[in-house]
């Protein structure tokens, strides 16, 4: 029987407000460049304040993921926390306008804490500093999430970034076993090098015992395999888990399955925020695995999505990806 899910992914829900800065803007704001900081909403109304112009964007990562296969035409859901504020509906309007299933329930109006935001600051060769206030976020836990709709997906896809949270280990374990009880299988994102430094123990051991297919860039396998030779790192990780797929920036992505390892090259783009391009390759990697493609197809569907994403402002797509596939001969 047909899963009523393709995928439903598991992690931040979040507000992306994207300003345009110079560099010396993140030096006088003690902003580090090109990695995302956790920041509590003191830091966060400062920030805020210093910024010029900003745009409000639905984002989170694996959120934005789940939006890209949703604007495929795949069947899709998400799980994230949002209170019931304006950016919480903000979240929760764009996703379900997308087309994406989203049940999570609201925190009430009196939490302690808000929607989550982050705030994207892009300088001009198109890198983003990510400072994320997590808010209600963080407050995922085994309560939110709901085993038949667990059950009834052919694929998981649980973000890394949300491991920063008291009970959301305990979500995803419950996610995963109700998951793979029904047949199903489990991605995972590891988010970000320094998300690997907090919780590498923590990953290491789901990957071994409960993960089908493992996404990251080449700086997150490298510190979760303490290496600094990305293929070193990738046969490590093949030799626990069923697919491992690695992008490289303008090298593309590297896939190795077991059968051994496919390169998929990137696809040329001019850069203007390079924010959600690894979320946008998992969409279409994704999408080409619930439709049965090869892996280098699938790979190649990544590369795509991701080269649309980071050629504007914002980290979901604007344009139709299913006819940029047709025009790169995908399907």
């Amino acid at each position: 029987m047909k899963k009523k899910y393709q995928v439903v992914g598991i992690g931040n829900a979040m507000v992306d407000i994207l300003s345009h800065v110079e560099d010396d803007f993140l030096t006088k704001n003690g902003v580090e460049k090109g990695i995302m900081q956790l920041i509590d909403m003191d830091r966060a109304v400062e920030l805020y304040g210093h910024m010029g112009p900003a745009q409000e964007i639905s984002g989170g990562s694996a959120a934005n993921t789940i939006a890209g296969i949703a604007a495929l035409g795949g069947r899709t859901a998400y799980v994230g926390k949002v209170k019931d504020d304006q950016l919480g509906a903000i979240f929760s309007h764009d996703l379900r306008a997308q087309g994406a299933g989203f049940e999570t329930p609201l925190a009430v109006k009196d939490h302690s804490h808000e929607t989550g935001r982050c705030m994207v600051l892009v300088t001009s060769d198109g890198e983003r500093s990510l400072n994320t206030y997590l808010g209600v976020s963080e407050f995922l836990g085994p309560d939110d999430i709901d085993e038949r709709m667990m059950a009834d997906a052919e694929w998981l896809y649980l973000e890394g970034y949300r491991f920063d949270g008291p009970d959301s280990k305990a979500a995803f374990a419950k996610a995963i076993a109700a998951c793979r009880t029904a047949g199903g299988k489990v991605s995972l994102t590891l988010s970000d090098p320094f998300c690997v430094e907090r919780h590498r123990d923590d990953f290491r051991e789901m990957i071994r015992d409960h993960i089908d297919l493992l996404f990251c860039n080449h700086h997150e396998i490298c510190s979760m395999y303490e290496t600094d030779d990305m293929f070193a790192a990738m046969d490590q990780a093949a030799a626990e888990i069923e697919t491992v797929v690695v992008t490289a920036s303008e090298d593309g992505a590297y896939i190795t399955n077991g059968t051994g390892r496919e390169h998929a090259h990137a696809v040329p783009t001019q850069i203007v925020d390079a924010t959600g391009a690894g979320d946008l390759f998992a969409s279409g990697f994704l999408y080409g695995l619930a439709h049965s493609y090869d892996m280098l197809t699938c790979g190649r569907m990544g590369n795509v999505a991701a080269a649309e994403v980071i050629s504007h402002i914002g980290a979901r797509p604007e344009a139709d990806l299913m006819e940029l596939f047709k025009e790169h001969g995908l399907v």
